[in-house]
């Protein structure tokens, strides 16, 4: 599929491509976490004022998972209670933290008008499948059941994130409705992973190997997954699991982005299981724009759409 890209996309690829920075697959997993959160800097637009940001450490059978509570100024509230969106964050399940996506975080919540909490799961390769997945259903468990002390409204509770969080998100939003524990009012997926067996066009087409490339969709892809037998669990991709009976989706998708088939196929599915579905796709923009407010003006318009969503939703 042909790809142009907007004109402030491709100056930034340009720039990413005229600073020689040295692809993931060639360092360190220790190595890729410190570039990608040195990045956030050159990227990040101004963090937004919020009212309130508490650390939190939530029980878990290993010791505690670390999140981040965000409250806006403006939030919705009903008796006391506001909605809430437990937020994984992107990375490949194996870079990124609580801090490379705090402004994205920060602008879900002003945008939201609700309470975020960001979870901060294990990473690969020292954690491999599934303990992310483990951390994300616990995390959400333990805010379910705290919703109240949280400030959160357990029945307007959603789940998201970004590429490999949003992989997580939806994976949790199944995992939801099987155990019957949680009752989830949304689920937002920004480029979410959710097919390893990446057979899908827009993994072998050159106009989508940008900044996330296809050899360093299969270095994350290999440093997550324990081999070939995880690519057909559900846990790792969801789209291997039945969809009917999931809460209502936000699904986003870029043009330039390796994952862009995969996630354009899982909405539809979604809607074909009789979910309700929200479909945005920013055909000039390339897997990670989301959190590049500072530099491309598509990541504001996709926060915006995103909070009014959430709004309309709960």
């Amino acid at each position: 599929m042909p790809v142009v890209l907007d004109p402030d996309a491709a100056a930034v690829y340009k720039a990413f491509l005229d600073a020689d920075r040295p692809p993931y697959e060639t360092l360190t997993a220790a190595q890729a976490r410190a570039d990608y959160s040195q990045a956030r800097f050159a990227t990040n637009p101004e963090p937004p004022e919020l009212a309130r940001i508490e650390a939190l450490a939530i029980p878990a059978p290993h010791g505690t998972i670390p999140a981040r509570l965000y409250v806006p100024m403006t939030l919705r509230q009903h008796h006391g209670l506001s909605p809430g969106l437990v937020f994984f964050h992107g990375g490949g399940w194996v870079i990124g933290d609580l801090d490379t996506h705090d402004v994205a975080v920060r602008k879900l919540a002003v945008e939201g008008e609700l309470i975020v909490i960001s979870v901060d799961y294990r990473l690969a390769p020292e954690h491999k499948f599934p303990a992310a997945v483990d951390d994300a259903v616990a995390a959400t468990h333990w805010i379910a059941a705290n919703a109240s002390a949280l400030g959160i409204d357990a029945s307007r509770l959603s789940v998201g994130g970004d590429s490999a969080g949003g992989n997580l998100a939806a994976v949790v939003a199944i995992a939801a409705r099987d155990a019957n524990r949680v009752s989830l009012a949304g689920q937002v997926l920004i480029y979410p992973a959710v097919d390893f067996a990446m057979m899908h066009p827009s993994h072998s087409e050159p106009e989508t190997s940008l900044l996330l490339t296809h050899s360093v969709v299969r270095w994350f892809r290999d440093h997550y997954l324990n081999g070939a037998a995880d690519t057909h669990d559900w846990r790792a991709s969801p789209a291997r699991a039945t969809l009917n009976g999931l809460p209502p989706a936000y699904v986003l998708t870029a043009g330039a982005d390796p994952l862009r088939d995969e996630g354009h196929d899982y909405a539809e599915r979604l809607r074909q299981a009789g979910v309700p579905v929200a479909y945005r796709h920013f055909p000039g923009q390339f897997h990670g724009f989301f959190t590049m407010g500072k530099l491309l003006q598509q990541a504001d318009v996709a926060a915006a759409e995103i909070g009014a969503w959430l709004r309309e939703l709960s």
